[in-house]
């Protein structure tokens, strides 16, 4: 079978596995390939998988199971695993699953659609698997799901050594892209339409160690706010270790970066950090959090939370507790701890009971629930501008509201009112009523302002399947989508 049939990219995991699928796809189509229409059989499945989330290998192997049978049904079909798992797991899989075809990892991106014509005229199971980055993934060609908002990744890789994760050995040792790269990707999304950018790394404050420039995050956040057309700039995720000063006075006295932190806190206990390897302790991670706040009073904060780490007792997670309260969260990324095979932390002693666990997740989930609610309240009457997004309000498609983002990444629904504006245009609506998730505007926006997000949206939908295919970085429209959510861009860091 020619590299002509249809492809389907299964993703599961944290932003970088988003950022890895739009290449994925980019090069697929690159290939030849087209995306398969909804409720068809694809001719290549693909699975961009994560190491980090619980049961992510039975969720993994029970897809691959239910493939089977369809497999069986249409010949030719092939199915491909990459991602973190692969990265770690290499032969496994096609054991496990022998009637996968292709298994590639998260430093080779770009064999894919080789693998797949290699198996194809081998008929037999290709496994490339190498240790470290052999290209930037930004190099390679992408597929974005968003007109107007984009990732840009400024490095790939973690140099820290947290004993609860297993990302710094499948995703290797920070490598950060050089500023001007970075700088011209930007421009070229904005001239494609773009109005929002996230910046994407593991580790994003710690950018520019590489090349040997500490404070090259706040520089590449002030560089930003000069360029034209670009109305926000969003990032993830920093390390309380290495914020400093200067990035909260970039984020501060630079109007597009929005007023907003996802900073990963994981244990508010000090015993904990200490045995999570964290390198900061509860003490300053409340400092920055104060001088955020008093340098952008406005801000919306936003973090993860592990509960159940080996040896958490009942004081350690009433630290917990006690720093959600002081932080005053917007919203929160609550995980219960399991044990990743290949970390430290797996290893440790005094494993907490999966009911205990369970019974403090509970609590902490209800007290965030609580604290983002309390927070949300003081938003009634107050007026927002809201970047309206595409796709996030299907929930609400009762009462035919549209949503979008707040300035601070608060998930808005409202009554569009009038003319209804388009996702990518930028709304002022006045909130009305709130609860844990999100805000409410009963009345419509006040303002609606077109914009070139909008616009390309518009032409996206005009010509859909005839121009929205793969394209190069520094050709218009090559990136990668802002995963929007509150909180917008978390996972365990």
């Amino acid at each position: 079978m020619a590299a002509s049939g249809s492809y389907e990219i299964r993703t599961y995991g944290c932003q970088m596995n988003m950022h890895d699928s739009e290449r994925l796809a980019g090069l697929l189509e690159e290939a030849g390939y087209r995306r398969a229409a909804s409720g068809t059989t694809p001719d290549v499945v693909v699975f961009n998988t994560c190491a980090v989330r619980e049961n992510a290998d039975n969720r993994l192997y029970g897809n691959l199971g239910q493939l089977l049978p369809v497999k069986n049904a249409h010949p030719g079909m092939q199915i491909a695993v990459g991602g973190c798992l692969a990265q770690k797991d290499r032969d496994v899989i096609t054991a496990r699953a022998p009637w996968v075809d292709v298994v590639f990892g998260t430093h080779n991106v770009g064999s894919l659609p080789v693998l797949l014509e290699r198996a194809r005229v081998q008929q037999r199971a290709q496994v490339e698997i190498v240790e470290s980055l052999e290209r930037f993934p930004s190099v390679l060609p992408a597929r974005r799901e968003s007109a107007y908002s984009a990732w840009v990744a400024i490095s790939v890789g973690c140099n820290n050594t947290c004993t609860f994760c297993i990302v710094p050995s499948l995703r290797g040792r920070e490598e950060d892209r050089r500023p001007g790269d970075v700088l011209a990707e930007i421009r070229a999304l904005v001239a494609d339409g773009v109005v929002e950018v996230t910046l994407l790394g593991q580790n994003v404050n710690s950018y520019g160690t590489a090349f040997g420039d500490r404070l090259a995050f706040g520089k590449l956040l002030r560089t930003c706010g000069e360029i034209e057309g670009l109305e926000r700039v969003r990032f993830t995720s920093p390390h309380p270790r290495d914020f400093t000063d200067d990035v909260i006075e970039a984020m501060a006295q630079t109007p597009n970066v929005m007023p907003q932190l996802h900073m990963p806190l994981q244990s508010g206990s000090d015993a904990v950090l200490r045995a999570m390897r964290r390198a900061y302790r509860r003490d300053k991670y409340l400092g920055i959090l104060g001088k955020v706040r008093a340098a952008i009073p406005e801000a919306a904060i936003t973090t993860d939370i592990i509960v159940g780490f080996p040896g958490e007792t009942e004081d350690d997670f009433a630290d917990t507790l006690d720093l959600v309260r002081r932080a005053r969260f917007a919203g929160a990324f609550t995980f219960r701890y399991s044990i990743r095979p290949g970390t430290p932390a797996a290893a440790m002693d005094a494993q907490v009971p999966p009911e205990v666990v369970q019974e403090r997740y509970e609590r902490l989930t209800a007290l965030v629930e609580e604290t983002s609610l309390d927070g949300n309240r003081g938003f009634a009457g107050r007026e927002v501008e809201v970047l309206v997004a595409d796709g996030e309000g299907r929930k609400d498609e009762a009462t035919h509201r549209m949503s979008g983002r707040a300035r601070d990444n608060r998930l808005v629904h409202f009554a569009p009112a009038g003319a209804r504006p388009r996702p990518g245009d930028l709304v002022t609506t006045v909130v009305t009523r709130a609860a844990p998730h999100y805000l409410i505007a009963d009345d419509g926006p006040r303002t609606v302002r077109r914009t070139a997000g909008g616009d390309a949206w518009a032409a996206r939908r005009e010509n859909a399947g005839a121009t929205a295919g793969a394209c190069r970085p520094g050709d218009p429209g090559a990136a990668t989508p802002v995963l929007i959510g509150m909180p917008a861009v978390g996972r365990p860091a």
